[in-house]
């Protein structure tokens, strides 16, 4: 019985020994970057945000650049604000975009930043001020809806009402 409960015993130290090894993998490895604990700071607003929270990627043209670090609600606007921390290095001009989008259909969102033309550089801090919120996908698939089913309700042209009598043809 004594020999049972420490093969027991080691088989559990075994299991939370290989549950620990696969944590800190997956801590050292989830591609959040400590360069971005010291980022820049940008701050934009939003008619709507749906899907970001805390942590969603700010991504260029598709690479990750920083992430998301607080939403909140201007109270004066009530209009969504972000606020990102995005890598340092990158000097984006001043009139630099920022827009909600979609990694598919299914997927989660992200904050996409097209950067301007401006030779001005966004500082610590700084207000991205062109914004695009989110497309909700629901109320385009009611409004696409809602036109079919107009569409089929109303009678077509062709298929007006005159007793018009058909043409013979000439002999």
């Amino acid at each position: 019985m004594r020999g049972r409960s420490l093969v027991e015993v080691a088989t559990g130290a075994v299991v939370l020994l290989v549950a620990a090894i696969f944590l800190a993998y997956a801590m050292l490895h989830s591609g959040r970057s400590a360069s971005l604990s010291d980022g820049l700071v940008l701050r934009a607003k939003f008619d709507r945000i749906d899907g970001i929270s805390n942590g969603a990627d700010v991504r260029i043209a598709g690479v990750k650049v920083g992430s998301v670090t607080d939403t909140r609600i201007d109270p004066q606007s009530f209009s969504a604000e972000l606020t990102l921390r995005v890598d340092r290095s990158l000097k984006l001009p001043s009139d630099t975009s920022a827009e909600v989008t979609s990694e598919g259909l299914l997927g989660g969102k992200y904050v996409s930043l097209v950067p301007g033309g401006s030779e001005q550089i966004l500082g610590d801090n700084g207000r991205i001020t062109e914004t695009q919120g989110s497309v909700s996908l629901e109320s385009l698939l009611g409004r696409f809806i809602f036109s079919v089913t107009q569409m089929n309700s109303q009678p077509s042209q062709n298929q007006g009402g005159g007793s018009a009598a058909p043409a013979t043809p000439p002999r």
